[in-house]
């Protein structure tokens, strides 16, 4: 007989954006630009979430390419370390994206609650 095995059972999900079958942007982009538009640098947002500055450099390219706008504008010699500004797509991707995330996450939450409610066991 088998019995049932209560568990702290919670949806997950992942939302990202493709182009052409591409990976384009998901929530490590998403994070990077947010935090540069925090900073105002790329150095000190590659930092905050410890990553390299080469890594944050290079995801940042690859979307670029892959997008075909570009999304950070850089300045040599900006105010202080405010030397990076997201460009107005950016702006636009990120803030889309979070709401996007936050909407779909209570969907899930609410859906889950009604499929499975308080039962959320798993049977052995």
């Amino acid at each position: 007989m088998s019995r049932p095995i209560k568990l702290p059972v919670k949806p997950r999900l992942k939302v990202w954006f493709e182009l052409d079958g591409e990976y384009a942007f998901g929530f490590g982009l998403c994070e990077i630009l947010r935090v540069i538009r925090e900073t105002g640098s790329i150095k000190a947002a590659a930092a905050q979430i410890r990553k390299s500055y080469r890594h944050v450099w290079g995801r940042l390219k690859e979307a670029e390419t892959i997008l075909g706008r570009p999304l950070v504008q850089s300045r040599v010699g900006g105010r202080q370390d405010h030397r990076s500004e997201l460009t107005a797509e950016a702006e636009q991707m990120l803030d889309g994206f979070l709401s996007l995330r936050t909407t779909m996450q209570s969907v899930l939450e609410a859906e889950f609650q009604k499929c499975f409610g308080e039962h959320q066991s798993v049977t052995e």
